[in-house]
């Protein structure tokens, strides 16, 4: 099995470059069937056209939530057909766009949030509003799927965009999310590693105490169905070699689905030297919602976007049409 060490080759391809792991969950999505989606503000070219061809593909049914004038004029500019989307005109207002998003959710109108041309504060702020009710029974925390160049399966990472600085109770939820979303895409038993800057114990380093905490958690069914190993540093928990030079012995190490973070800086980071220095494709969900939210970057890619969709699909309990509505 390659490593992620072992990519110093990616970077050099082309981001035209197939991507079979999000082509998967594609295609697994699209055998579930497509489900409806409200779009918080869709009033520039990328949030459109993301919706669109989502919608071309058979994924979404896009309900479009936002100033309709600026809606259409955006799309007239980037010469899209909006004649298979709702759009259910509100102030040209971000907020309140996001509001009546939230509420198409809760409402049963929509089985899943996407991100439009907004801060991610502002859809993220209405959807966990009490009055939208969209809250679920544990902390809502975000997952990448990443499809990284020589790495022979999709790799998720959280969390590397909500949380900043989780409590260990709020990092059991987080993992919990991420091998929910695992068990969702096909892995039926994820391996976790749970990263630190060390793969010892150390009362030093907070996150090493969390993790080893995490792994007994795990153990006492406090986390369910996932293999959990850490404190892990991050070239033990992705390469065997480095495991095994470090006489490390674990089902986890040198063969991870989920990489847990200690904190959102660290996350980030990676994810972000893994998609601009290997040349990684990410898709990614905010979950512990009643409903998926895809939480989309103005720097990530159409392709990026849809395959975020196809995860909204395979992480929503409905399908096939809303379950013919």
């Amino acid at each position: 099995m390659a490593s992620i060490t072992s990519l110093a080759v990616a970077a050099a391809e082309t981001t035209a470059t197939p991507r079979p792991h999000l082509q998967h969950l594609q295609e697994r999505a699209l055998a579930k069937g497509p489900i409806t989606v409200a779009v918080a503000y869709p009033c520039d070219a990328g949030s459109l056209q993301a919706a669109m061809q989502a919608a071309d593909t058979g994924l979404i049914k896009p309900l479009l939530v936002g100033p309709q004038e600026r809606i259409q004029a955006a799309a007239k500019a980037a010469r899209l057909d909006l004649s298979g989307a709702e759009i259910h005109d509100t102030a040209d207002d971000a907020r309140a766009a996001s509001a009546q998003a939230a509420a198409l959710c809760r409402d049963g109108l929509a089985s899943a949030l996407m991100k439009g041309s907004l801060h991610s504060d502002d859809l993220l702020g209405a959807a966990v509003a009490r009055e939208a009710g969209l809250r679920g029974n544990c902390r809502a925390s975000h997952v990448f799927v990443m499809d990284i160049p020589g790495y022979d399966r999709p790799l998720l990472m959280t969390d590397c965009v909500v949380n900043i600085f989780p409590t260990l109770m709020d990092k059991r939820d987080i993992a919990q999310n991420a091998v929910n979303l695992a068990h969702a895409i096909g892995i039926d038993r994820p391996r976790v590693a749970v990263l630190s800057a060390v793969e010892t114990v150390n009362p030093a380093i907070p996150g090493t105490i969390d993790a080893a905490a995490l792994c007994k958690m795990a153990d006492r069914g406090q986390i369910m169905g996932g293999i959990f190993d850490g404190p892990l540093a991050y070239d033990n928990a992705i390469s065997l070699h480095s495991a095994h030079n470090k006489g490390i012995v674990s089902d986890v190490a040198g063969r991870p689905d989920v990489l847990l973070v200690p904190s959102l800086e660290a996350g980030n980071m990676i994810y972000k030297q893994l998609v601009y220095m290997a040349n990684a494709e990410c898709a990614g969900l905010v979950l512990g919602m009643r409903v998926p939210i895809v939480l989309t970057s103005r720097s990530d890619s159409v392709a990026s976007r849809i395959a975020s969709c196809a995860l909204a699909v395979l992480a929503s309990p409905t399908s096939r049409a809303d379950k013919a509505s």
